[in-house]
């Protein structure tokens, strides 16, 4: 077996169709894969079916905006809810406030770059929402810059420059996303935490709410950050699962180029009916 859990299409900020993308991970050895799309998961039965075509076994999964109290945002990944349709509204909730802010960061890019909005819209055709990735596009086609992610990226829309043009969406706190999440019968975890400090920071309290598992094999988490987040999750018997975050041309990284091992994967595939027998037993 080979996992990767954490991929992208263009419904949110990813490139790829869903048929490209499994057909990449078939070529990489790919045997599981979940296109956990942000705040969407309109692609979901389709994925699936066209994964038994090409001989993958396709997780349902989401990955869901929140925010902590400081208004710092975090991402939870929701693996296989047996009520999926239950977070759509959340979902749903999640894409108006990203609209939203999009919305004022679009203005303030119009405003520093000659570039139409036409543009814009067309680098965004088939997504949900605007994403900085479609922007980063916009100035590429546009000839303003030879890079859709590295420093140029980081320069517009990383919180710590002082050039950024953010204006951070609202959403539901983490501890609300991770009840929703089991409420739909689903298994918490927390994504990528290499990327934001705040994900670290939280993290005691969200494994305190009954967090199941932590994305630890990514490609933003250093080996450092990787052996840290292995020492939490053992100590806490929590799930280590992992996943390229790819995006196509939108991002770095390679389909597999995070992959969950054999046993990793199937304590993951196993989860639910461990805990179920856990709960009937204190029954």
């Amino acid at each position: 077996m080979a996992g990767d859990l954490h991929c992208h299409t263009r419904l949110s900020m990813g490139s790829m169709g869903i048929d490209d993308l499994l057909a990449l991970a078939k070529a990489q050895g790919i045997t599981h894969l979940a296109i956990v799309d942000q705040d969407c998961m309109a692609g979901t039965v389709r994925a699936r079916m066209l994964g038994e075509r090409h001989g993958i076994a396709v997780l349902h999964g989401v990955e869901i905006s929140c925010s902590t109290a400081d208004g710092c945002e975090l991402h939870l990944l929701c693996y296989l809810a047996d009520n999926p349709t239950r977070l759509e509204g959340l979902c749903h909730q999640n894409i108006i406030a990203r609209k939203q802010s999009m919305q004022s960061i679009v203005a303030k890019f119009l405003r520093r770059f000659p570039v139409s909005l036409e543009l814009v819209k067309e680098c965004a055709k088939g997504s949900t929402c605007v994403y900085p990735q479609h922007l980063m596009r916009a100035l590429a086609e546009s000839g303003l810059t030879d890079q859709l992610c590295g420093e140029f990226y980081h320069k517009l829309f990383d919180p710590q420059s002082r050039d950024n043009i953010l204006s951070p969406a609202i959403f539901s706190s983490p501890q609300e996303v991770l009840q929703a999440i089991h409420q739909a019968g689903g298994i918490a975890v927390l994504a990528h935490p290499g990327e934001n400090a705040c994900a670290l920071d939280i993290l005691d309290e969200l494994i305190a709410a009954g967090l199941d598992g932590i994305e630890v094999l990514h490609p933003a988490n250093s080996r450092d950050t990787q052996k840290q987040l292995l020492g939490i999750a053992k100590a806490a018997g929590m799930l280590v699962t992992g996943g390229s975050d790819f995006r196509g041309m939108y991002g770095t990284a390679t389909v597999g180029q995070a992959q969950m091992n054999d046993a990793q994967l199937a304590l993951l595939l196993g989860y639910k009916s461990r805990m179920k027998r856990k709960l009937a037993a204190k029954g």
